[in-house]
């Protein structure tokens, strides 16, 4: 038993306890400041008066910074590790980093390109290319949106910083385009009904917010082509809503083409 306690003693005594130790206590610091400045970052981000949107990039940003602070104090003042020798090999060795790394480090610069310059932040309805849908998350790779049928799309940043980009309306704003090809002169009536019935169709899924709005965009030969604007609180139930309008005015908008004189 005594030479045990000895064993213990001459183990706590010496310097490599004591690094391991101190080591130990500095890593659960670090976890706790990682931690603060994570709410913090999320905090000054979600603020309604604040200059950058609440995206993932500027959390994970500040978690490598500390990370990193941390664990090369831990190297330095623990272990004797020289973090100058390793900063400069690290220069040395930046070029074939950085071509070994050239797509992790385009995707970054383009989500801070993207985030910084509030191009596109969380909950915005965008397009790119062939994809559609509302912003989910801007991270340091990729950018997550969700389309209409509720499919989550992965784009990497780069190619939002170098692909046309669409701002669309509101995810939760839809237009019907319709034609009308009854020879009538009452248009009014037209589109009073046609609005009647779209609000009727549409309440039962969900509440209105702007709308129902019609609007009559063009004149062919054969009648008038046009619009309904609604703008509802869920857009989840954008597609359900945009097919309840469609079968609401479908009696409405299914006119006749009119004889011509030799047919008569």
């Amino acid at each position: 038993m005594e030479t045990a306690l000895q064993h213990l003693s001459s183990l706590t005594a010496s310097d490599l306890f004591r690094s391991i130790l101190v080591a130990f206590l500095l890593l659960i610091v670090t976890s706790i400041v990682a931690h603060i400045a994570t709410k913090t970052i999320r905090h000054i981000t979600t603020s309604e008066k604040s200059p950058f949107p609440s995206n993932s990039i500027f959390i994970n940003i500040g978690r490598v910074i500390v990370w990193g602070t941390g664990v090369s104090i831990i190297l330095d003042s623990c272990f004797g590790v020289n973090m100058s020798a390793i900063v400069t090999a690290l220069g040395v060795g930046g070029i074939a980093i950085s071509l070994g790394a050239q797509d992790t480090l385009s995707n970054l610069i383009g989500g801070l390109q993207v985030t910084a310059m509030r191009i596109i932040e969380p909950g915005d309805n965008i397009e790119v290319g062939s994809d559609m849908g509302v912003v989910q998350d801007v991270s340091w790779r990729h950018t997550t949106i969700k389309n209409r049928l509720g499919e989550t799309v992965i784009i990497p940043n780069s190619i939002i910083s170098k692909t046309a980009l669409t701002i669309l309306p509101p995810a939760n704003r839809f237009n019907v385009p319709f034609a009308v090809t009854e020879t009538t002169n009452d248009m009014d009536g037209v589109r009073d009904r046609i609005r009647r019935e779209a609000e009727n169709a549409v309440i039962p899924i969900s509440d209105i917010e702007e709308g129902p709005n019609v609007f009559f965009t063009d004149i062919t030969e054969y009648g008038f082509k046009g619009k309904v604007i609604i703008r509802i609180s869920d857009a989840s139930k954008v597609n359900e809503a945009i097919d309840a309008v469609v079968r609401a005015i479908a009696d409405d908008t299914r006119g006749y083409i009119p004889e011509s004189d030799e047919d008569r």
